[in-house]
């Protein structure tokens, strides 16, 4: 499925996208868990700026 998805993003007006991960600490467990989107360029850093 990634690289169908990968594959897609690549073409067209998919470059105008970005596939981000951030990673985000669970309060209940302590641990860490990965927060995954496809954004549009232009909001990347409004995605890592979020407090979650």
């Amino acid at each position: 499925m990634a690289k169908k998805t990968v594959a897609t993003l690549k073409t067209g007006a998919g470059k105008d996208f970005t596939k981000v991960i951030k990673m985000v600490k669970s309060d209940k467990t302590g641990g860490y868990a990965f927060k995954e989107e496809v954004v549009h360029n232009d909001h990347v850093k409004d995605f890592f700026s979020k407090k979650d």
